[in-house]
């Protein structure tokens, strides 16, 4: 029995599924404790991948997701990724190695300052210092990732507390000669510091799964909504990642929803909660439609840069705002009827309250006018002919290979925000972006998450070739965990995004310029299957011979050859 195992044991009485990890000497009995108590460990190539995998897992379960990384540079390899799980309010508890006790701050190896280092990207953050403090720190790291607005936390066991009691006092050297006073004194004080650090360490013992109920919205809310609904003529609402929050109820909100028949912009998480045919659903010219909305609903979004800060919406409009977190309920516009509430739970309510469908058939011909001529724009653009692949084209052809069986993980630039417009997400829970924090380098971690969650789907990794080189080593781990998913580099030679703007402003494209690379090669070379596709001709063939790859169990990666596109000329956000 050593540390190692009570850290397993409380994981598996929260039924954790998988903890993903980098390997090292400090974190090595957690991860074969795990590993013998029936749960999975899933390595990676990078310890930022095994935390945007366990932020997957959290999003599409509604659970926290774990990782755990050794000291020092495993850390703060992973700092990007706690921030983006921050930003994205997705309860993930990260275990990270830490040099021994008494040796901490006198140059032990990987030894830094990591709380303070990681403090203000996590809800929590405990260095755990005796065996016995383990199971309750960790059951506290679970509680504290799920309440109230749920995000990361941060537990640092040192790696004296997490092998057993005996080859701690060898590592100390308590069995060494030496007999002058100061070697005395000094043994005396290790041989207290050891018993002071297991004293009492087995007798807590991993209690039940913890779970927290969403915070109910208020009738007097209810009431408010329902009022300011019945006057409206134009009434818009934008639907944010907080609605997947309480992931097995996605189902629910997404009925409830279509009953209110608000039209709706999905956001984020929320992609693909109405299905791919929704009729109160709506995916283009937003900013038009919030400018001549008369009530507009914010439900589980703040008013950030997607919104430009509030000012899509137009001052005389009755701004309703609904969000678990009070900062963002009031972030950078305060609004009319604030409720601070889970938003999935809010509209679930809400429905249940409204009398009939929320219909305005003016309103909703002048969006389906909106939607009809943007999509003519697209159509449009879908025809040009260029050397290599036109991006609309290749992503309007996996549209069409994209049923309810389906997973879509998005990770880029250009190519990514291109296929926002196109690719249609089947289901609740079947959408993973970065979130607000726009972090390139998620998609291997989430679509790995992806795939150990949701074996049975069809994973579909949209990567820009900028993105694509954070994700390509984790082919590797693609390849020896049996994981088929199916990656499609846009591949244009450039970060484009940066570059269209860069090059008109300031008439330089240094540090933009990428080359034309072999992926699909480097893909095989990690032991995946990997596809050229440079002809728009063989377009077709190569979508379904990598979908037959991905059905014999292998990972896949389309290597397309693109045709530069204006197509989101303007697109910079600030």
């Amino acid at each position: 029995m050593n540390g190692g195992d009570l850290i397993a044991s409380v994981l598996a009485a929260q039924q954790t599924p998988f903890l993903f990890t980098l390997c090292g000497g400090h974190i090595s009995p957690i991860l074969v404790a795990a590993k013998a108590r029936g749960i999975r460990i899933i390595d990676t190539r990078h310890e930022a991948t095994a935390v945007f995998a366990a932020d997957a897992v959290a999003r599409l379960t509604g659970r926290p997701g774990v990782a755990a990384v050794t000291a020092g540079p495993g850390v703060t390899n992973s700092i990007t990724a706690l921030k983006n799980a921050q930003m994205a309010q997705s309860p993930l508890i990260l275990i990270g190695g830490a040099a021994p006790t008494a040796l901490q701050g006198r140059g032990a190896l990987q030894d830094i300052e990591q709380l303070k280092l990681v403090g203000t990207l996590v809800k929590w953050a405990v260095r755990i210092k005796k065996v016995a403090e383990l199971v309750p720190a960790m059951e506290k790291a679970f509680r504290i990732a799920q309440e109230g607005t749920p995000g990361p936390v941060f537990v640092e066991c040192p790696v004296d507390l997490l092998y057993e009691e005996g080859t701690v006092k060898q590592w100390y050297g308590m069995d060494r000669g030496g007999k002058s006073l100061t070697d005395k004194l000094l043994k005396t004080y290790l041989k207290w510091h050891v018993n002071r650090m297991f004293s009492h360490a087995w007798d807590r013992q991993a209690g039940p799964e913890i779970r927290i109920s969403p915070t109910a919205p208020s009738d007097s809310s209810i009431s408010k909504v329902v009022s300011a609904l019945e006057k409206a003529q134009r009434p818009v609402m934008i639907a944010g990642s907080q609605l997947a929050l309480q992931a097995a109820e996605a189902p629910a909100v997404a009925e409830a929803i279509q009953r209110l028949g608000i039209p709706t912009y999905l956001s984020g998480m929320a992609r693909g909660l109405l299905g791919r045919d929704s009729d109160c659903q709506y995916r283009h010219k937003r900013r038009e439609a919030l400018r001549e909305a008369d009530l507009v609903l914010l439900a589980g979004l703040p008013c950030d840069f997607r919104l430009d800060y509030g000012n899509h919406i137009r001052r005389s409009a009755t701004y309703v705002s609904v969000n678990i977190d009070r900062h963002d309920l009031y972030h950078n516009r305060r609004p009319q009827v604030a409720v601070q509430a889970d938003p999935g739970f809010f509209l679930r309510r809400l429905a249940d309250a409204v009398t009939g469908k929320v219909s305005k058939p003016e309103w909703e011909q002048k969006l389906q006018a909106n939607e009809k001529n943007r999509q003519a724009e697209i159509d449009e653009k879908k025809q040009e002919v260029g050397d290599h692949i036109n991006p609309l084209h290749l992503l309007s052809e996996i549209d069409g290979l994209i049923g309810p069986d389906s997973l879509i993980v998005a990770d880029g630039g250009d190519f990514v925000g291109t296929a926002s417009y196109i690719l249609r997400p089947p289901s609740p829970l079947s959408w993973l972006d970065p979130g607000a924090f726009g972090t390139l380098g998620v998609g291997a971690g989430f679509a790995l998450g992806a795939k150990l969650v949701r074996p049975d789907k069809t994973v579909w990794l949209i990567l820009g070739d900028g993105a694509a080189g954070y994700s390509m080593t984790e082919f590797d781990t693609f390849a020896r965990h049996g994981l088929p998913v199916i990656a499609v580099v846009g591949n244009d030679g450039a970060w484009s995004q940066i570059a269209r703007e860069q090059v008109d402003m300031l008439g330089d494209d240094v540090g933009t310029v990428l080359g034309h690379t072999a992926y699909d090669r480097v893909a095989a070379g990690f032991g995946s299957t990997g596809f050229l596709l440079d002809n728009p001709d063989k377009m077709t063939a190569t979508l379904q011979a990598a979908q037959a790859a991905a059905a014999n169990g292998q990972a896949v990666l389309i290597n397309a050859i693109l045709n530069k596109s204006d197509f989101r000329k303007g697109s910079i956000s600030m």
